[in-house]
Order: C-alpha cells, then structure tokens, then sequence
C-alpha cells in the first residue's frame, strides 16, 4: 500500500511504452491524452489513499511532509503534460512516447526522493529525477539553442552531483551512518568545534552547495536563463516547478530531519543564500527583454524568498515554502504557458510580444495579469498569502532584517512584473489579430487562474494541510 503511487506510476510508463511502440510516430495528442489521464488518476490516487508508515528498515517513509510533495509532483507534471499538448514541434509528433517517457522517470524520482530517509536511496533518487531533465532540455535536437542549453544544463548538472555525492560521502564519514535519523542522532556525540566537527560542516555544506545547483538559487543558478529560454516552453514551466520542489524536498530531509535538534546550526548559511538569492534574481530580471528570461530570474528571486523560510527553521517555516510550493505551482506555471500562446501567434517571447494584449484577447491579458500579480505578491491572489507568510516564519525566527530586505526586493520586483502588464494594458497594439490560444492551452491557463484567485480568496484549507505536512519534522 504504501508503494501504490509509486507502483501506479511505473504502470502508466509500462502503458504509455507500449501504446508508443503499438501507434507508432505521429499519435503525440493521443500518447499524451493517455499520460494526462494517468495522471490525473495517479493526483486522486495520492488524496484518497493515506497509508503512512515506513519501508527498508525506515530508508522509505510515507509520512505527511511526503505525501504533500508527491500530490505537488504530480498536480505540475499533470497540468505541464496538458500544456505540452499544444506543441507544433513535428519533434514532439514523431518522438511522443520518448518525451512522455522521460517526464514520467523525471516524476518517479522525484517521488522516490521525497520518500527517502536514506542518503544512498536520496542521491539515486536525485539521479533518476535529474538525468532524464538533460535529454528533456535538448530534445528539440535540431536546434542549436537548445542543444546548447540542454549542454550547459547536463555540465552544471553533473557538477552539482559531483559536490552532492561528496558532501553525502563526508556526513557518512562523520557519522557513520547512512540512515537520516540516525545521522540526527550521531550528531548528538560530536561535540561542536570538536575533532569530528570539521568534516560533519564541510559535509553539510557540500550538500547545500549541490542541492543550490537543483533549486537554482545564487550563485548556483548560471543554467538556468539559457536553458529556460531555448527548451520548449510547457516543459520549462514545469521545469521551474518541479525539480525545484524535490530540491526543497531534499534540504527538509538532510537539513531538519538529518540534522535534528541542531538543524538551528544552519540558520546562518540558509539566511545568507536565501538574501544572495533574492538580490541576484531581482537584479538580473530588472534589464531582461525576453518574457521567458525575466520569468527565470524571476524564480531564482522567489527560490531566495523560499528560503528565507527554511532559515526559520520552525514547523511554520516548512508549512511557508509548502503553501508558497503550491501557490508558485500555478501562478509560474500559468504565466510560462501564456508566453507559449503568444510566442505561437507571434513568434516571439519577448516583451514586445505582448502589446496591446488587452486590446486583441482581453481574457488572456487577465489571466497574465493575475499570474504578475501573485508573482509580485499583491493582495488577494495566493501569491500574497505564499509571500506574507514566509515573511511572517522569518519575523517569528527573529529575522528582521532578511524581512525587511525581501518586502523592499518585492517592490523591486513589481517594476518588471507591471513592465509587461503596461505593455498588455497600455501600449498599442501592432496588430488586432487575437492571439489563438490551443484547446489545451486554454484549459490550463484557466485552470491556474482559477486556482490562483481562489486559493487567494480562501487559503485556510492549504496552509492547514501545509501545517499538518509539516509538523512531524519537528
């Protein structure tokens, strides 16, 4: 029972296999009609069964904190698969079971990892979710951009999984275990500026180095422009979402569960990247042109924001980047498939595109201004709820002036979000030609938007269900 989304999962890919080597080339809206069905049953499947326990003498664990990762999973892998859809790539079209294969090996890993309480089993499940990302990101092979970022993404990649298995190989060496609970216990023994201290930090911040590289935070982040401008569009949406999410799934487990009562040892590091992180993906989004480029920094600045959360180190800190999770979920990923639709029509994904938007397909305008809007944390989209109440765990860990430096960087942050809504609301358009938004574009945007205004409206039953994820950490 407690391997069922899991074993449900390795199924749909069985499927999805064999009805590619069965239709043959050309059947990409049916494979992934298929893969979007599964899914969807496979989101049900991880609300209504609520097995928890533990496998593998405690090296996999169904508990709370996993079951809210694993429904976030599958919840952007399901809305990023119905995005992809609408893709007029003839790549996709001839290669479809290859595609849907290898988003579907990405999720089993990321669902294998927010299970794993083993450092062995963590770094395998870091490995399956990372290696198929490679091939995603240059899957239009024909392309040289996206060769190119698919290259500097696999070259960044494989440094970090250098750094990361290092930094497991050190924490083993200090404690003597692979086991998570156990490393928390061990902890207890070394005394702190003690002989066995040194290695056990260098361990630690190995590990947060190459974690960094997966949830691109600064100065960790330098793939992440290229390869979300030149990869397809519905996959960099969920791309921005996704492994990121697994990344924060990972710091939990090595961080607070790994580190135990001491995890307050490590406030300093998470505060200081969580600042770099949010001054640098600000900044750098401030001169961008290109729609999707300014979205990338802009995630860099929210996985800062995020972090200032986990340097709270407190049950309500982990429940802030889960309910921040969920609202990013929709809101980036809403925003990254508007850019698809105008890119289509207009062949471009600069800023440009988007003039007069208001005046040629006003319900895609307003659903791009929300997105901006909860990106930017106005008031009262989910966006505001994610960003006070990361706020809100910093001031309660005492965090004053990380505060005060996110509230001024979010204002920042409104002059590139409200850039692009000028360019919809106020600037003429070229042409008044409305933008033809795909059938399944259209669903998702929708969708997202709904989520986004009604999850604003009422947000209680998500931060109760973040809350509840995460209090047994504690």
């Amino acid at each position: 029972m407690l391997l069922t989304p899991e074993l449900t999962l390795a199924g749909l890919m069985l499927v999805v296999f064999v009805l590619g080597l069965l239709w043959g080339p050309g059947r990409y809206r049916e494979i992934g009609a298929v893969t979007a069905a599964g899914l969807a049953g496979l989101f049900v499947l991880s609300i209504v069964l609520d097995s928890r326990g533990a496998l593998f003498d405690g090296a996999y664990a169904v508990d709370g904190l996993a079951r809210f990762f694993k429904q976030v999973f599958v919840l952007a892998t399901l809305l990023g698969v119905l995005g992809g859809l609408a893709l007029p790539q003839p790549a996709f079209h001839r290669r479809a079971p290859e595609y849907h294969l290898l988003v579907l090996a990405s999720l089993l890993g990321m669902m294998l990892l927010a299970s794993a309480r083993e450092l062995v089993l963590l770094f395998v499940a870091f490995e399956l979710m990372s290696i198929p990302l490679y091939v995603l990101a240059a899957f239009l092979k024909r392309d040289e951009l996206a060769v190119e970022a698919g290259l500097k993404f696999f070259l960044v990649g494989s440094l970090s999984t250098a750094i990361l298995a290092y930094g497991l190989s050190f924490l083993y060496g200090a404690t003597g275990t692979t086991m998570l609970p156990d490393v928390a216990r061990a902890l207890w023994t070394i005394e702190i500026g003690g002989p066995g201290n040194g290695l056990l930090v260098l361990g630690f911040v190995l590990v947060l180095a190459g974690l960094g590289f997966k949830i691109a935070a600064f100065p960790f982040h330098m793939w992440v422009p290229d390869t979300y401008e030149a990869a397809s569009t519905p996959f960099v949406a969920w791309l921005s979402i996704a492994p990121k999410a697994a990344g924060f799934a990972a710091i939990f487990r090595v961080f607070v569960e790994g580190a135990g009562s001491r995890a307050a040892l490590w406030v300093p590091l998470a505060a200081t990247l969580g600042a770099l992180t949010m001054i640098g993906g600000n900044l750098m989004a401030l001169p961008q042109t290109n729609v999707k480029r300014l979205l990338a920094y802009s995630g860099i600045a929210h996985i800062g924001y995020m972090l200032l959360a986990v340097a709270a180190a407190s049950p309500f800190g982990v429940a802030a980047v889960l309910f921040y999770l969920v609202a990013y979920v929709f809101s980036n990923m809403g925003a990254f498939l508007v850019v698809e639709a105008v890119a289509q029509s207009e062949g471009s994904a600069g800023v440009a595109a988007f003039r007069g938007l208001a005046q040629r397909s006003p319900l895609l305008a307003l659903a791009m201004l929300l997105f901006l809007l909860s990106l930017g944390g106005i008031p009262f989209v989910v966006g505001f709820w994610a960003k006070l109440y990361v706020f809100w765990a910093a001031v309660e860990a005492g965090l004053y002036g990380l505060v005060l430096l996110g509230a001024v960087l979010t204002v920042v942050a409104l002059f590139y979000y409200l850039l692009v809504a000028k360019q919809m609301y106020i600037d003429a358009p070229a042409t008044r030609t409305p933008v033809a938004v795909p059938a399944a574009l259209a669903f998702v945007i929708l969708a997202s938007a709904l989520a986004v205004v009604l999850l604003g409206l009422y947000p209680r039953p998500l931060v109760e269900t973040a809350l509840r994820a995460a209090a047994p950490l504690f």
